[in-house]
């Protein structure tokens, strides 16, 4: 099969994981096609939560008696080893599958580079075709996996002329900016804000997508003095599905946070006297929460990206100016943004007068 026919089964591939791109627990989310004969015979990804595996759900979506001899193509190179479920080649050797093409290689030490060793007395061939479009889907999973921390994506929204409050309007940006940043939201295990924000702003900080909303994240507030406003929106979320980071004792406070059943974590601080992040960021990652959304004011924003706490960043932007009626201007972290990040993509995603650029 030619190398064109293979980057364009991958390619399916990797639109399949891009589904459930950051709902695969601490699992990569992958796509899986299988081919015989130039015809699909299924195709699927990695379940919600990471299991079953891509390769899994695919097989068993085939009809068994056409798998011999067929091509599995997956984004990700398949496990090997024995974890919470077998091995997914014990399956494509059971099922007689013939000949395995993948993207990219795992960077789990138990399966990383294992695979052609462990199918050659099979005789079942692989074949590694590389394509930046996979590397770049993993880039946040291999990032997890390497360093054990959280990968943090950021987004900020903001007029024309950079104000990030309006003293007219509660929204800034236009209708399909806030979908595409709900979008964010689904993607993400959990979404973090400062208590500042959450007093000023009381959001919901769930997903508004219809259909979607079961998969809103895991609301995170910074708050080291336990400020925070009684009544608040998220109290009234019926998940409960909250953690306050903080690091002076309010017994009152405390009382109402454990009457509501939220968790809460006393933190250090740092030589800047604000809540350790790093120590969060690790809090985090225990509780299995690898990929985090900050959608942060002005301060905390500034102080992240300066300390390299941030991965990634959309910068939402709208195409009309607010002059006097404008609040906080963000124009210096938009010139952090520039000297902080090597790659600066604006997204063609048709918001109309409004513009999303990428920051990785």
């Amino acid at each position: 099969m030619s190398s064109k026919k293979d980057k364009f089964y991958l390619k399916l591939a990797l639109n399949l994981a891009k589904q459930h791109e950051g709902l695969t627990s601490e699992n990569p989310s992958v796509g899986c096609v299988i081919v015989k004969n130039n015809k699909i015979l299924s195709l699927s990804k990695t379940s919600i939560n990471g299991r079953p595996h891509a390769e899994v759900n695919a097989i068993r979506l085939a009809n068994t008696n056409d798998l011999k001899g067929s091509t599995i193509y997956v984004t990700l190179e398949p496990c090997t080893h024995q974890g919470k479920t077998p091995p997914c080649t014990d399956l494509i050797i059971k099922k007689k599958i013939s000949k395995i093409v993948y993207g990219s290689n795992d960077i789990d030490k138990r399966t990383a580079n294992k695979l052609k060793i462990a199918l050659r007395k099979y005789n079942i061939s692989t074949k590694q075709v590389k394509m930046k479009e996979i590397t770049d889907f993993y880039k946040s999973y291999f990032y997890i996996r390497k360093n054990k921390l959280p990968y943090i994506t950021a987004k900020l929204a903001c007029s024309n002329d950079y104000y990030i409050y309006s003293k007219k309007n509660k929204n800034i940006t236009n209708e399909l900016s806030r979908k595409t940043s709900h979008l964010l939201r689904y993607k993400n295990n959990a979404i973090l804000i400062s208590s500042k924000t959450l007093n000023k702003d009381n959001p919901f900080l769930n997903c508004r997508i219809k259909g979607l909303e079961n998969y809103s994240p895991t609301k995170i507030i910074l708050d080291k003095k336990l400020n925070y406003k009684k009544n608040l929106n998220i109290f009234k979320d019926n998940t409960k599905k909250c953690i306050f980071f903080y690091n002076y004792s309010n017994k009152k406070k405390l009382s109402i946070l454990k009457k509501n059943k939220i968790k809460h974590y006393k933190i250090n601080l740092d030589n800047q006297n604000n809540l350790d992040f790093i120590e969060i960021k690790k809090k985090l990652f225990k509780l299995n929460i690898n990929y985090l959304l900050i959608e942060g004011g002005k301060e905390l924003t500034k102080s992240l990206i300066q300390k390299k706490h941030i991965n990634q960043f959309f910068l939402f932007k709208s195409g009309k100016n607010l002059n006097t009626n404008g609040q906080l201007k963000i124009k210096e972290i938009v010139n952090q943004l520039n000297k902080r990040f090597k790659n600066k993509m604006n997204l063609d995603i048709h918001l109309n007068e409004d513009k999303v650029t990428n920051y990785s």
